[in-house]
């Protein structure tokens, strides 16, 4: 059900998921790999992340980490700034800019 497929994976080799990125990273999405997360099914997942902008081709940057853990984090997405646990983030796939 995710919107990416392996072919936009093997044309970006830069492409990492946004739960392993550091504070200060700038990307771009390029595509979602859900999976089940903290009891929701993969395919609500990608639903809540796709309501919340995260789009291929949208502008991410990494704000802030928590603490403790690291977790959450803030990111922008376009103009919104949202939280996510990095274990959410992880299925939101960038590429640096």
């Amino acid at each position: 059900m995710s919107f990416i497929a392996d072919s936009v994976l093997a044309e970006t080799p830069a492409a990492l998921d946004l739960g392993a990125a550091r504070r200060g990273f700038r990307g771009r999405i390029r595509g979602l790999r859900a999976f089940a997360s903290g009891g929701l099914p993969a395919e609500e997942l990608e639903r809540r992340l796709l309501e919340l902008g995260f789009v291929e081709g949208a502008e991410v940057e990494l704000l802030h980490q928590g603490l403790f853990g690291r977790d959450p984090i803030a990111i922008r997405v376009a103009s919104a700034t949202i939280a996510l646990r990095r274990q959410e983030a992880a299925a939101v796939l960038v590429e640096p800019m």
